[in-house]
């Protein structure tokens, strides 16, 4: 599962070049902390501009593309969808099972995003903390899709199977997005269905580190197992 997660101002170039120029300057108030769910986060998806003018042409976030160009954006967001009855967030989905879900089903077909984050947390049996970031200190993009609701638009990150890099720690993990994977998981219609599959093998073998404490940069503990990916 992913249930914390942190930004830093540091990586904000690293996704300059997927969203439309003068729109990557984020709020930086927002992001120099962790994220938990219920908490305001920077999203990757559709421009809001971009989404309004394809509905108004009858073009909607269904994977129509024929009319008009399309951008990408940051929007802000709020981490959870409201579960059933009122009773919590739900803030993770299962990549296997989501379109089988009605909750989800609408959400991940039609409004997906990428979730922008530094390095994430996750807990093993004996409650320690563990910190994940990727090797190279790039930023990790999480595969995720989002709803609307009337105090805005709510967003889930997706999960798959944890691989070697992340099983001793935990056995579910983010599903992780490359960089030029961004885009077409945002707005390949049908493409996406493909990468929900599970992980696979990077060519490149890049990977994860991670360590107890806080932060990343001097892991005690790291694999050579690539990290979890979209084809």
């Amino acid at each position: 599962m992913c249930g914390r997660y942190y930004f830093s101002v540091d990586l904000l170039d690293g996704i300059r070049e997927l969203v439309e120029p003068g729109d990557w300057k984020l709020e930086l108030g927002l992001l120099e902390k962790d994220m938990h769910p219920g908490d305001v986060a920077p999203v990757i998806t559709i421009r809001e501009d971009t989404a309004r003018g394809n509905a108004e042409r009858g073009n909607t976030e269904r994977g129509n593309e024929s009319q008009a160009p399309v951008f990408l954006g940051i929007r802000k967001m709020r981490w959870g969808f409201e579960a059933p009855g009122g009773k919590g967030l739900v803030f993770n989905a299962r990549s296997e099972s989501v379109l089988e879900k009605r909750m989800f089903r609408d959400s991940v077909s039609h409004r997906r995003a990428a979730v922008p984050v530094s390095w994430f947390y996750e807990w093993n049996q004996n409650k320690e903390k563990y910190t994940f970031t990727r090797e190279d200190g790039q930023v990790l993009f999480l595969a995720g899709f989002y709803s609307k609701y009337e105090d805005g638009d709510h967003f889930v990150i997706l999960t798959t199977q944890a691989n070697q890099s992340m099983a001793p720690v935990h056995s579910r993990m983010p599903l992780v997005l490359e960089r030029n994977q961004v885009r077409d998981w945002i707005m390949d219609g049908d493409g996406f269905r493909q990468g929900l599959q599970g992980p696979v093998s990077m060519s490149s073998r890049r990977c994860f580190e991670y360590a107890s404490g806080p932060r990343p940069p001097f892991p005690r503990l790291s694999y050579t197992a690539p990290v979890s990916v979209l084809t």
